[in-house]
């Protein structure tokens, strides 16, 4: 499975860029932790980085709480369908939130879903988790990251039910 229930030492790639000039970012990708690094960099800072952000992501991954198994056995079944099974994320869990449907924080791959979706169709949770999901790929609401999610072939469908129960909850 996908989870991370206990902590363990994932792979890293470093990726020295010109476009960096002084910071050094990192996410987990693909079950990879990939550290962003100024390729001005020395191999020892960058190694030295490496061991750093190692540390933040996995801290971070242990806050993000348990994973919900029908929520993650039902990610797994459209990360197979819809993604050929080549996603990996750290936790997905129940979150009670009002103002968002999902969220997904691609840098350590931990997903939220809304409570309150447990009360709305099957068909609606399920494009809520492609899109998150699909955000594992594309973190910005980009191009590649819509053809990705219209892929499920209920997505116009279950928009417009959040969109109409957004509406009617706010009037």
């Amino acid at each position: 499975m996908n989870e991370i229930q206990t902590l363990q030492q994932h792979p890293i790639r470093i990726i020295a860029t010109r476009r960096r000039r002084r910071t050094v970012a990192a996410r987990l990708r693909l079950g990879v932790i990939e550290v962003m690094v100024p390729a001005s960099m020395t191999p020892a800072e960058r190694e030295r980085w490496a061991d750093v952000m190692r540390g933040r992501i996995e801290r971070q991954l242990r806050r993000a709480g348990p994973t919900d198994e029908r929520l993650a056995r039902r990610a797994q079944t459209l990360n197979e369908r819809y993604f050929a099974g080549r996603l990996a994320w750290s936790s997905i869990r129940w979150n009670d939130t009002s103002s968002l449907w999902g969220s997904c924080t691609c840098a350590t791959g931990a997903i939220r879903i809304a409570t309150r979706l447990q009360k709305y169709p099957e068909f609606v949770l399920d494009y809520v988790l492609v899109h998150e999901l699909a955000h594992l790929l594309h973190p910005s609401h980009g191009p590649a990251f819509h053809e990705q999610v219209s892929r499920y072939p209920w997505t116009e469908r279950a928009k417009g039910y959040l969109m109409a129960v957004g509406q009617m909850a706010t009037e």
